[in-house]
């Protein structure tokens, strides 16, 4: 059983990160777009002039520091739950469906103008999101032996992935700037999102259909715990033997998650933005960069998974982190000019990105988690999300401060400065790599 991954029942538990994925993608794509250019005036009529993009990037810190208390918690309790469903999948179900109507009302409610509405609708709609994120993510190591969990969650961020990429298509086809009686496009306050924001909750409400009728949690996970118990693997002997020593390398691996955070995140919250003011693109136009780095993540989810396994999750990690910062250097020099000239190299950079970040998502979940035990994977998934959201928490404001005291052109070079601290602490990182027995690549992928 361990020498094995069931890639099919793979691939429908990643239908969770999917729909989570989605959201994800599109709040950061489109809500601070639609926050600075749709609601500025209300938000300046509050705070004052000149103060939308800086309480912008405040606002969507909100879902981040909601994060850092209920992922843990959630995680935590999700461990201890026992239901006909399994410990993770009422979570699930329960968020799903909730976020799903919350963002429903949030759309009608961009659509009414109304500020005070959206807001709260906005804020119950994180909340929503906040309490099943950790039992989704915490759903593949519960199923998958831990020799072969970096090529399990290579095909649940592959997953993941294909979300962000419908969110992205639903943005560049969905969200459209009116068009005035002359032939001109209406200024982006104009902008109609409300086609887009639905069909992202239908998207949401089917995934965890289809998963609802696939996964069933419980049997599952069953028959992992009999088949543990009739032979422990030598890489769970390992971790028993290793706990006390890993502590330290639990703590770097999550320093340098959230490190890699505020550099990736500082770029995806403010990148809509970058290109309204550095390159004169509109919202749908600038998803077309983030779409060519899920596109290359998604190519590179599976090889990376492999490789991982070949020569180990710390070394790929390090590829990862070299490619991004690469990528962000190289962008942190091109100005209009050059843009016009070679739009193509953008592409190319953000394609770097993408591929890069897929060697870190791949391996640094399932490092912190090899740490763990099977009672308490929720709570080490809580653990990995908490530093996540934190970097999520202080990037927007950081960066929010940054570009309003100096300009958009900070942005990738902050990205650089925060990917080589999180280079250097990676070097700490000593253990949770953990190498599956070599096999034939049809053997690794078993689809039985």
């Amino acid at each position: 059983m361990n020498g094995k991954l069931n890639v099919k029942r793979t691939i429908f538990v990643g239908l969770a990160f999917l729909s989570i994925s989605a959201f994800w993608q599109f709040y950061d794509q489109v809500i601070p777009y639609l926050l600075e250019f749709s609601f500025g005036d209300a938000i300046e009529a509050i705070f004052g002039a000149g103060t939308k993009t800086a309480v912008t990037n405040v606002i969507m810190s909100f879902d981040n520091i909601l994060a850092l208390f209920l992922l843990p918690l959630f995680g935590s309790l999700s461990d201890k739950t026992k239901t006909p469903l399994g410990r993770r999948t009422p979570y699930i179900l329960f968020g799903t469906v909730l976020a799903s109507l919350l963002l429903t009302a949030l759309g009608f409610a961009e659509e009414a103008n109304n500020f005070p509405l959206f807001f709260v609708a906005l804020l119950l709609l994180l909340l929503a999101m906040s309490t099943y994120r950790s039992p989704a993510v915490a759903l593949m190591p519960d199923l998958t032996p831990a020799p072969l969990r970096s090529r399990a969650n290579a095909i649940i961020n592959l997953m993941g992935t294909v979300g962000g990429g419908i969110s992205l298509v639903l943005v560049m086809f969905l969200v459209k700037k009116e068009t005035l009686p002359d032939g001109t496009k209406a200024p982006a306050s104009d902008t109609v999102y409300l086609p887009a924001i639905l069909s992202l909750a239908g998207v949401m409400l089917f995934a965890i259909v289809i998963f609802l009728l696939t996964v069933r949690e419980k049997k599952i996970a069953e028959g992992m715990k009999e088949a543990t118990e009739e032979k422990q693997s030598p890489a769970t002997a390992h971790l028993a033997i290793s706990k006390k020593e890993s502590r330290r390398s639990l703590f770097f691996i999550l320093l340098s998650v959230f490190l890699w955070f505020m550099a990736y995140n500082g770029v995806t919250t403010n990148i809509s933005r970058y290109c309204e003011s550095i390159f004169g693109l509109g919202v749908s136009e600038s998803s077309g960069f983030t779409l060519v780095a899920l596109v290359a993540a998604a190519a590179a989810f599976v090889p990376v998974g492999m490789l991982s396994a070949r020569i180990g999750r710390r070394p790929v990690i390090f590829i990862g982190i070299g490619l991004m910062l690469t990528g962000c250097l190289v962008a942190s020099f091109m100005g209009m000019t050059m843009f016009l000239q070679a739009r193509f190299v953008f592409y190319i950079l953000f394609a770097m990105v993408g591929v890069g970040w897929a060697a870190i998502n791949v391996n640094s979940f399932p490092m912190a988690v090899q740490i763990s035990s099977e009672e308490d994977v929720g709570k080490y998934t809580g653990y990995y999300y908490a530093f996540s959201m934190a970097a999520q928490v202080a990037t927007p404001i950081l960066t929010g401060f940054l570009i309003k005291a100096i300009n958009y052109r900070i942005l990738f070079p902050y990205a650089v400065l925060f990917l080589a601290l999180a280079a250097v602490s990676m070097c700490f990182v000593k253990h949770g790599d953990v190498k599956a027995e070599k096999r034939s690549v049809l053997e690794s992928f078993d689809a039985d």
